[in-house]
């Protein structure tokens, strides 16, 4: 298992992504994994079976859009 860094940043546009294209309402911590995916920050191997699992429930609705 290896640990990688994302930024607010990509967070932020994880976060964005997430809600756009899915619709799925992420709380900022639960976008780290996505956004290292979306970042390029972690690659996976060829073949590699990757899930990420996201939480919302501390998510406030109204900040969805305003970032």
């Amino acid at each position: 298992m290896e640990s990688v860094l994302v930024s607010d940043e990509a967070i932020i546009a994880a976060r964005r992504t997430l809600w756009e294209r899915h619709r799925v309402a992420a709380e900022h911590a639960g976008a780290a994994a996505y956004a290292a995916l979306l970042s390029g920050a972690y690659r996976p191997e060829p073949g590699e079976r990757v899930a990420v699992v996201v939480c919302g429930s501390n998510t406030d609705p109204a900040t969805l859009t305003a970032e």
